[in-house]
């Protein structure tokens, strides 16, 4: 999460990396952030649930919560990937206390047509079809028996690195190697986190948890910044994703970077948060 003195703030995933930048920036005219990154259920830090329940429309609510422990009635929200389902649902469901989100996840509602989309936006939505079916089966797995790969990724290092070098591999703008933009210490450290704390297992269950759970009847009015990156595994064209986000103040569609933007492309993603959220806050002036 990040957040605005005097009392405006967000919150979402960004690389480690980014944090100094975003709360410290070098441009005396960028947006300055207070940065509040809580780690999902099950996932690295986090305890590990005890109970069933814990996917994201719960896990929307306690992040509104602990903003609100933390004194900050008012903030703004970024996320990516399971973050940027997270940051659309208090978007959606918290209008007073989210003042606007910045996601690099747009998540249009279901059963939309290609017509009317330029032949870009059909190729957006036809390989995103093809993600889901053909390179998905990971998240079917988790999606629907999560505990059973949960014991290969908690008894295996070996198991561990390859499910999760997989992804780096598959989701970077990269052409043979996913070492061509994040090193391998990077990728080493993000496996390391899930082997040390033994979260393999309970963060697989935040997909059995969540599956298909964003309700199709959600919609953002809070002003939203949208960034969708060229080799990210969903994207959503702009007419989908207004059926949703009701008021996209900035839209992007940057010429490089895949899933991971904040290790792939640290320091465009890290202006590209700051002049998205400056939009976002400038639509309350």
């Amino acid at each position: 999460m990040i957040t605005l003195p005097p009392r405006l703030q967000a919150s979402g995933t960004i690389g480690a990396h980014s944090w100094d930048e975003l709360a410290d920036p070098k441009d005396a005219d960028a947006p300055t952030f207070h940065v509040v990154a809580p780690s999902l259920p099950g996932f690295g830090y986090s305890d590990k649930p005890a109970t069933t329940g814990w996917g994201t429309e719960k896990i929307a609510a306690a992040w509104v919560e602990l903003m609100a422990r933390l004194g900050y009635d008012k903030f703004v929200a970024q996320g990516g990937d399971w973050g940027g389902v997270i940051t659309t649902v208090p978007g959606g469901r918290f209008p007073a206390h989210v003042l606007g989100i910045h996601t690099t996840t747009a998540q249009s509602p279901p059963g939309l047509t290609t017509d009317g989309l330029t032949a870009a936006e059909r190729e957006w939505a036809e390989e995103t079809r093809d993600f889901w079916r053909h390179h998905a089966a990971y998240a079917k797995q988790q999606a629907t028996r999560p505990q059973t790969i949960g014991y290969s990724l908690v008894d295996s290092p070996v198991g561990l690195l390859a499910w999760i070098l997989d992804k780096f591999a598959e989701w970077t703008d990269t052409e043979d190697s996913p070492f061509e933009t994040i090193s391998m210490d990077t990728v080493l450290d993000n496996v390391t986190l899930y082997w040390l704390t033994r979260t393999g297992a309970s963060a697989a269950r935040i997909s059995y948890e969540s599956h298909n759970s964003l309700d199709p009847e959600l919609r953002v009015d809070v002003p939203s910044a949208i960034s969708t990156y060229p080799r990210d595994i969903e994207k959503c064209p702009r007419p989908w994703a207004q059926e949703r986000f009701r008021q996209i103040v900035r839209w992007r569609s940057p010429e490089t970077g895949g899933h991971f933007p904040s290790l792939e492309v640290p320091e465009y993603f890290v202006k590209d948060v700051q002049e998205g959220l400056a939009a976002v806050l400038a639509a309350h002036r």
